[in-house]
């Protein structure tokens, strides 16, 4: 079982549903709950087949480029330094596993 793909996945639709109930932000808990969501679908892909990393290592990438940009705008930690540090290794987690 792929239990930090499915952390991953928990952290990415809770981080979405605290940016909606501190800030009111719709944008936040949509795209939360739907990265968080294809995120659990890819981990549940990988537990099944551990070289099945390719719509998870995606995720992570999009993940990593827009929540990594949004820090070196804000820098701020909370939450785009928080996402985009795991996001990277996420990233080389599942780049490991395809080689």
């Amino acid at each position: 079982m792929d239990v930090p793909g499915y952390s991953y996945a928990t952290l990415v639709a809770v981080g979405g549903a605290i940016g909606y109930f501190k800030a009111g932000s719709t944008v936040s808990l949509g795209v939360g709950t739907m990265f968080g969501v294809l995120l659990g679908y890819g981990a549940s892909r990988v537990s099944q087949n551990p070289k099945d990393v390719y719509l998870s290592l995606g995720l992570s990438v999009v993940l990593l480029v827009v929540m990594g940009s949004r820090f070196i705008k804000s820098g701020k930690f909370m939450p785009a330094g928080l996402i985009s540090a795991v996001s990277l290794v996420m990233f080389g987690r599942y780049l490991l596993r395809l080689f």
